[in-house]
């Protein structure tokens, strides 16, 4: 494992690279919005990553709520981390599109208020699990982590059931995208997924060796309080 990881983050930096010259380069100008459309190739792909961790934090809260298990927890932790930071990629990139596009940088239609709302529950779930020591702070962490999935599918349909400035979708439900810009978009993707599992993967062990850290300085100082008496 300690092998595949550098050549996994050689060949992730090579992909975000390539993705990048595809976006900016290789990808066709698209007629209304110009160059500013570019940022698309950055917004939708940090969004369904988002959703993809969020829906992995919400795997392994269950599996966590079901089994107690620690490394369920783990990974809930991180996925969780990486989301926010997507996520905040989400809502950044956004009003710098609208700002030429739709002329305001921010309205509060269905799509980018349910977005802030589980940009917000996410934020507050790491607020929790990095300022609450107590023993059910896991379960409760959760818990909440359930309840803030149930945001990201009502995120995703929203521009289908209401009235929203946000575009149309571009794929699925009758959305139409060049088969060009199709491409760069899966390329890009592809480049932020496997970026995002790098992050996991790196935050991951250093979570687990953190934990051990702290049970064994428990321990001692359990040990410790025993030999005194």
């Amino acid at each position: 494992m300690k092998r595949a990881f550098p050549i996994f983050a050689i060949v992730t930096a090579g992909l975000l690279t390539f993705a990048l010259y595809e976006a900016l380069v290789v990808a066709p100008t698209e007629q209304t919005m110009g160059d500013v459309q570019r940022i698309f190739y950055y917004h939708v792909p940090s969004a369904w990553t988002a959703f993809l961790l969020f829906f992995i934090n919400f795997g392994a809260s269950l599996v966590y709520l079901i089994k107690r298990n620690t490394k369920a927890d783990i990974l809930a932790l991180v996925s969780a981390e990486v989301g926010v930071v997507f996520c905040t990629v989400v809502l950044v990139t956004g009003p710098i599109w609208a700002r030429p596009v739709w002329g305001i940088w921010w309205t509060w239609d269905m799509r980018l208020t349910l977005t802030l709302v589980l940009w917000l529950i996410y934020v507050s779930y790491l607020v929790l699990r990095r300022f609450s020591s107590g023993s059910q702070t896991p379960l409760i962490a959760a818990v909440l982590a359930i309840f803030g999935a149930l945001d990201v599918p009502l995120v995703y349909f929203s521009i289908w059931y209401f009235r929203t400035q946000h575009p149309s979708p571009v794929i699925g439900r009758g959305g139409e995208l060049d088969p060009r810009m199709a491409h760069v978009l899966l390329i890009n993707w592809l480049a932020f997924s496997c970026f995002a599992f790098l992050v996991c993967w790196s935050r991951y062990r250093l979570e687990q060796v953190k934990r051990d850290v702290d049970e064994t300085q428990a321990l001692e100082a359990l040990l410790e309080t025993r030999s005194v008496r």
